[in-house]
């Protein structure tokens, strides 16, 4: 229902509803014309906003999150979309702008090694290997490719979760474990309950002499250090220019271990292990020089005891010296007198002067055969087929093929 219209009484002048009308149109328009702005400055700020927002991203660092098929991925960074495809994999030209560390307080730790690629605009880095549980690393980004940190870089760490620690890890064995050693000695092996942390091994690891003095730079410090698969065992190599003989570091520094002289290997108790927590305790190995060895072993020499048929007695050879640990497992194999591999499990001990092998079924009567690579060494490096002071300058493809040595025993009924 319309409202009735209603009318002032009294004479209304012309003038004054002229002037009212126009004051409303002028106050509407002003109104609308505010809100104009209004929209046009509230848009024209998101506007903004979003293209600086574009323009001004700063880069990111992200981990996929998958320890054992790991990568991290730089992400807004302008330089990523001009590297040519020829580049996109190219170590040399990545690994100074982008590269990943072992996050820990030794200094000067190497990158983790592995392969860059481009996916679009980002930037891609895969480990070679997976990453350990208990770690921290830390992605670098350094837009000039500084050396160091500089003030544009950015830096963000990634902790690597652990849920089945364990007890912590602890030194197992030392190799060798004899305490008189040759004056060229070739290496020793760190053996740990379980896996170690990586990138700090020559600072946590040192030799001493009869003083308690640190012995300088005894070691061969490589890149990437030489752990096994598990991570549990640590080769330390002596450097090998200073061991042989004639070479210019022999002559200028001489050899790190003085025939005569006693010394100490130390195991650092701060070393931590994958999980990162330090070792229980510390370890000491000390060992008295004894005079250089520069001929290679000879299988003529060994001593074999024959197992009985029926038993699962071991098979024992004795070396007339000690020999090296681990090639000793890995490269001497008991076969059928037919050349088929026996299964079972092998042991050094006797400061590796005695090798068993115990099968995992009970011998059969018969002829075996022991096949022993020539790769196998004594403790200053020389093999079967060779002394490691001559020096062998062959094409890689005439080494690849097994070459071996066999003894031969005989299991009687």
């Amino acid at each position: 229902m319309d409202t009735p219209l209603r009318v002032a009484k009294g004479p209304v002048p012309e003038r004054a509803g002229f002037l009212s009308a126009r004051n409303r149109v002028a106050k509407r328009a002003a109104v609308s014309l505010m809100t104009l702005r209004f929209l046009f400055g509230f848009v024209s700020f998101f506007m903004l906003l979003a293209g600086m927002t574009v323009a001004q991203r700063p880069p990111s660092i992200h981990y996929n999150g998958q320890p054992t098929h790991p990568a991290f991925e730089l992400r807004g960074w302008d330089g990523a979309s001009t590297g040519s495809a020829s580049e996109a994999s190219s170590r040399e030209r990545w690994q100074p702008v982008f590269s990943v560390y072992v996050d820990q307080t030794a200094s000067e730790v190497p990158p983790l090694t592995g392969s860059y690629r481009l996916e679009g605009a980002a930037l891609v880095f895969e480990p070679r290997y997976p990453l350990q549980p208990g770690l921290r690393y830390r992605a670098v980004f350094r837009p000039l490719g500084e050396s160091t940190p500089a003030p544009e870089a950015l830096a963000k760490t990634f902790e690597i979760p652990n849920p089945n620690a364990g007890p912590a890890t602890s030194v197992e064995q030392v190799y060798p474990t004899t305490d008189r050693l040759p004056e060229n000695q070739l290496k020793f092996y760190i053996r740990f309950t379980a896996a170690m942390s990586r990138g700090e091994a020559y600072e946590r690891v040192s030799l001493l002499n009869a003083a308690d003095e640190p012995i300088s730079l005894p070691f061969l410090e490589l890149e990437q250090e030489l752990w096994d698969p598990e991570g549990r065992r640590l080769t330390l190599l002596f450097d090998p220019g200073r061991v042989k003989r004639d070479l210019l570091p022999n002559r200028e520094v001489g050899s790190p271990l003085r025939e005569g002289e006693r010394y100490t290997l130390v195991v650092d108790r701060e070393w931590r292990d994958a999980a990162g927590r330090p070792l229980t305790q510390g370890f000491r190995k000390e060992f008295e020089v004894g005079p250089p060895d520069h001929d290679p072993p000879s299988i003529v020499t060994w001593q074999i005891t024959p197992p009985k048929a029926a038993t699962r007695d071991p098979l024992v050879v004795g070396f007339p010296e000690p020999m090296d640990e681990a090639l000793a497992v890995r490269v001497i194999e008991v076969k059928t007198g037919v050349g088929r591999g026996i299964a079972g499990s092998i042991q050094v001990d006797q400061h590796e002067t005695r090798w068993q092998f115990r099968p995992d079924e009970p011998w059969a009567s018969g002829d075996y055969v022991i096949d022993v690579a020539t790769l196998l060494e004594d403790l200053a490096g020389n093999s079967l087929e060779r002394p490691f002071e001559v020096d062998v300058f062959e094409k890689v493809e005439e080494r690849v093929s097994r070459v071996s040595r066999i003894v031969r025993f005989t299991v009687a009924p």
